[in-house]
Protein backbone atom coordinates (compact mmCIF):
# COMPACT_ATOMS: atom_id res chain seq x y z
CA UNK A 1 0.00 0.00 0.00
CA UNK A 2 2.76 2.42 0.95
CA UNK A 3 4.69 1.59 -2.24
CA UNK A 4 1.62 2.33 -4.40
CA UNK A 5 1.09 5.72 -2.78
CA UNK A 6 4.76 6.51 -3.23
CA UNK A 7 4.55 5.58 -6.94
CA UNK A 8 1.65 8.05 -7.44
CA UNK A 9 3.60 10.79 -5.68
CA UNK A 10 6.57 10.21 -7.99
CA UNK A 11 4.34 10.24 -11.07
CA UNK A 12 5.00 6.62 -11.96
CA UNK A 13 1.29 5.76 -11.66
CA UNK A 14 -1.89 7.75 -12.20
CA UNK A 15 -3.93 5.83 -9.65
CA UNK A 16 -3.46 3.94 -6.39
CA UNK A 17 -4.97 0.43 -6.73
CA UNK A 18 -4.74 -0.08 -2.97
CA UNK A 19 -6.88 2.97 -2.16
CA UNK A 20 -9.71 2.03 0.21
CA UNK A 21 -8.16 -1.27 1.21
CA UNK A 22 -7.74 -1.65 4.93
CA UNK A 23 -4.42 -2.77 6.27
CA UNK A 24 -4.60 -6.06 8.12
CA UNK A 25 -3.87 -5.76 11.81
CA UNK A 26 -0.80 -7.61 12.92
CA UNK A 27 -1.54 -10.20 15.54
CA UNK A 28 0.26 -9.37 18.77
CA UNK A 29 1.71 -11.85 21.20
CA UNK A 30 -0.57 -10.68 23.97
CA UNK A 31 0.56 -9.78 27.47
CA UNK A 32 4.23 -10.17 28.29
CA UNK A 33 4.95 -13.17 30.51
CA UNK A 34 7.07 -12.36 33.54
CA UNK A 35 10.46 -14.07 33.62
CA UNK A 36 11.74 -15.50 36.89
CA UNK A 37 14.32 -12.72 37.19
CA UNK A 38 11.53 -10.14 36.94
CA UNK A 39 9.64 -11.87 39.75
CA UNK A 40 12.75 -12.07 41.92
CA UNK A 41 13.53 -8.41 41.35
CA UNK A 42 10.08 -7.09 42.25
CA UNK A 43 9.78 -9.36 45.31
CA UNK A 44 13.19 -8.12 46.47
CA UNK A 45 12.02 -4.52 46.13
CA UNK A 46 8.54 -4.90 47.63
CA UNK A 47 9.08 -6.66 50.94
CA UNK A 48 6.60 -8.83 52.87
CA UNK A 49 4.06 -6.71 54.69
CA UNK A 50 3.58 -4.26 51.83
CA UNK A 51 0.46 -4.13 49.69
CA UNK A 52 2.58 -4.68 46.57
CA UNK A 53 4.01 -7.90 48.00
CA UNK A 54 0.50 -9.10 48.83
CA UNK A 55 -0.68 -8.38 45.28
CA UNK A 56 2.27 -10.26 43.84
CA UNK A 57 1.62 -13.29 46.02
CA UNK A 58 -2.08 -13.34 45.13
CA UNK A 59 -1.34 -13.16 41.42
CA UNK A 60 1.41 -15.77 41.51
CA UNK A 61 -0.23 -18.31 43.80
CA UNK A 62 -3.76 -17.98 42.49
CA UNK A 63 -3.21 -17.63 38.75
CA UNK A 64 -6.41 -15.58 38.43
CA UNK A 65 -7.34 -12.51 36.42
CA UNK A 66 -7.03 -9.06 37.99
CA UNK A 67 -10.84 -8.73 38.16
CA UNK A 68 -10.99 -11.80 40.39
CA UNK A 69 -7.90 -11.00 42.47
CA UNK A 70 -9.23 -7.62 43.62
CA UNK A 71 -12.41 -9.27 44.96
CA UNK A 72 -10.71 -12.03 46.94
CA UNK A 73 -11.37 -12.03 50.67
CA UNK A 74 -11.61 -14.29 53.71
CA UNK A 75 -15.23 -15.05 52.85
CA UNK A 76 -13.95 -17.12 49.92
CA UNK A 77 -11.99 -19.50 52.17
CA UNK A 78 -13.45 -22.67 53.62
CA UNK A 79 -11.68 -25.77 54.93
CA UNK A 80 -8.33 -24.68 53.54
CA UNK A 81 -9.70 -24.09 50.03
CA UNK A 82 -10.19 -20.80 48.23
CA UNK A 83 -13.26 -20.79 45.99
CA UNK A 84 -13.45 -18.17 43.26
CA UNK A 85 -16.37 -17.64 40.91
CA UNK A 86 -14.63 -16.03 37.98
CA UNK A 87 -16.32 -12.88 36.80
CA UNK A 88 -15.42 -13.36 33.15
CA UNK A 89 -16.64 -16.95 32.81
CA UNK A 90 -18.92 -17.41 35.88
CA UNK A 91 -16.98 -20.60 36.50
CA UNK A 92 -16.21 -21.72 40.07
CA UNK A 93 -12.54 -22.50 40.70
CA UNK A 94 -11.42 -24.27 43.89
CA UNK A 95 -7.75 -23.86 44.76
CA UNK A 96 -5.97 -25.15 47.88
CA UNK A 97 -4.25 -22.51 49.97
CA UNK A 98 -0.49 -22.86 49.85
CA UNK A 99 1.51 -22.21 53.05
CA UNK A 100 3.47 -19.28 51.56
CA UNK A 101 0.25 -17.45 50.75
CA UNK A 102 -1.50 -18.40 53.99
CA UNK A 103 1.27 -16.81 56.04
CA UNK A 104 0.73 -13.56 54.14
CA UNK A 105 -3.05 -13.67 54.69
CA UNK A 106 -2.72 -14.42 58.38
CA UNK A 107 -0.87 -11.14 58.89
CA UNK A 108 -3.63 -9.04 57.28
CA UNK A 109 -6.36 -7.13 59.15
CA UNK A 110 -9.43 -9.28 59.73
CA UNK A 111 -12.00 -6.53 59.18
CA UNK A 112 -11.41 -5.81 55.47
CA UNK A 113 -13.88 -7.26 52.99
CA UNK A 114 -11.11 -7.89 50.45
CA UNK A 115 -7.43 -8.69 50.87
CA UNK A 116 -6.39 -5.83 48.59
CA UNK A 117 -7.66 -2.39 49.54
CA UNK A 118 -6.85 1.21 48.66
CA UNK A 119 -5.09 3.66 50.97
CA UNK A 120 -8.52 4.61 52.31
CA UNK A 121 -9.38 0.97 53.05
CA UNK A 122 -11.81 0.48 50.18
CA UNK A 123 -11.79 -2.41 47.67
CA UNK A 124 -9.95 -1.72 44.43
CA UNK A 125 -11.48 -1.79 40.97
CA UNK A 126 -9.64 -3.77 38.27
CA UNK A 127 -8.70 -0.50 36.57
CA UNK A 128 -7.40 1.26 39.69
CA UNK A 129 -5.51 -1.90 40.65
CA UNK A 130 -3.78 -2.04 37.27
CA UNK A 131 -2.79 1.64 37.40
CA UNK A 132 -1.41 1.23 40.91
CA UNK A 133 0.36 -2.00 39.96
CA UNK A 134 2.13 -0.28 37.08
CA UNK A 135 3.54 2.22 39.56
CA UNK A 136 4.82 -0.66 41.67
CA UNK A 137 6.52 -2.12 38.60
CA UNK A 138 8.21 1.21 37.89
CA UNK A 139 9.36 1.51 41.49
CA UNK A 140 11.11 -1.83 41.11
CA UNK A 141 12.78 -0.51 37.92
CA UNK A 142 11.22 -3.17 35.71
CA UNK A 143 10.04 -2.81 32.08
CA UNK A 144 6.77 -0.93 31.60
CA UNK A 145 5.15 -3.78 29.65
CA UNK A 146 4.88 -6.08 32.68
CA UNK A 147 1.26 -6.34 33.85
CA UNK A 148 -0.91 -8.28 36.32
CA UNK A 149 -2.11 -10.53 33.49
CA UNK A 150 1.49 -11.31 32.64
CA UNK A 151 1.87 -12.73 36.15
CA UNK A 152 -1.18 -14.93 35.54
CA UNK A 153 0.63 -16.33 32.52
CA UNK A 154 3.75 -16.86 34.63
CA UNK A 155 1.72 -18.69 37.26
CA UNK A 156 0.34 -21.05 34.62
CA UNK A 157 3.83 -21.54 33.24
CA UNK A 158 5.09 -22.49 36.69
CA UNK A 159 2.32 -25.06 37.00
CA UNK A 160 3.32 -26.58 33.68
CA UNK A 161 6.98 -26.70 34.66
CA UNK A 162 6.13 -28.62 37.83
CA UNK A 163 4.48 -31.29 35.68
CA UNK A 164 0.81 -30.25 35.78
CA UNK A 165 -1.28 -31.45 32.85
CA UNK A 166 -3.36 -29.01 30.77
CA UNK A 167 -6.51 -30.18 32.58
CA UNK A 168 -4.89 -29.54 35.96
CA UNK A 169 -3.87 -26.06 34.86
CA UNK A 170 -7.43 -25.41 33.71
CA UNK A 171 -8.76 -26.50 37.10
CA UNK A 172 -6.69 -23.82 38.83
CA UNK A 173 -6.64 -21.01 36.27
CA UNK A 174 -10.18 -21.43 34.98
CA UNK A 175 -9.17 -21.43 31.32
CA UNK A 176 -12.11 -22.51 29.18
CA UNK A 177 -10.36 -24.39 26.38
CA UNK A 178 -7.72 -27.09 26.35
CA UNK A 179 -5.70 -25.21 23.74
CA UNK A 180 -5.23 -22.27 26.11
CA UNK A 181 -3.76 -24.48 28.82
CA UNK A 182 -1.79 -26.67 26.43
CA UNK A 183 0.39 -23.78 25.27
CA UNK A 184 1.89 -23.62 28.77
CA UNK A 185 2.77 -27.31 28.84
CA UNK A 186 4.24 -27.06 25.34
CA UNK A 187 6.41 -24.12 26.41
CA UNK A 188 7.54 -26.04 29.50
CA UNK A 189 8.41 -29.06 27.37
CA UNK A 190 10.49 -26.90 25.06
CA UNK A 191 12.50 -25.66 28.03
CA UNK A 192 13.14 -29.25 29.10
CA UNK A 193 14.12 -30.26 25.58
CA UNK A 194 16.54 -27.34 25.39
CA UNK A 195 18.15 -28.30 28.70
CA UNK A 196 18.42 -31.92 27.60
CA UNK A 197 19.93 -30.90 24.28
CA UNK A 198 22.53 -28.69 25.95
CA UNK A 199 23.37 -31.46 28.41
CA UNK A 200 23.87 -34.02 25.65
CA UNK A 201 27.37 -34.65 24.23
CA UNK A 202 26.50 -32.78 21.05
CA UNK A 203 25.27 -29.77 22.99
CA UNK A 204 28.29 -29.32 25.23
CA UNK A 205 30.94 -26.79 24.35
CA UNK A 206 34.36 -28.15 23.52
CA UNK A 207 37.68 -26.73 24.55
CA UNK A 208 38.65 -25.75 21.02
Amino acid sequence: MQQSRHAVELGWRRDDPTLGIRKLKEKSGGFTTWEEEHIEQILAHHKPGTRAHLALMLLLWRGQRRGDVVHLGRQHIRDGVLTVVQRKTAQAVDVPIFPDLKSVWDALPKDNLTFLVSDSGRPLTPESFTNWFRDMVKEAKLPDGLSPHGLRKSACGRLAETGCTPHQIMAISGHQTLSEATRYTVAASRKDWTKQAMASPGGKKTGT
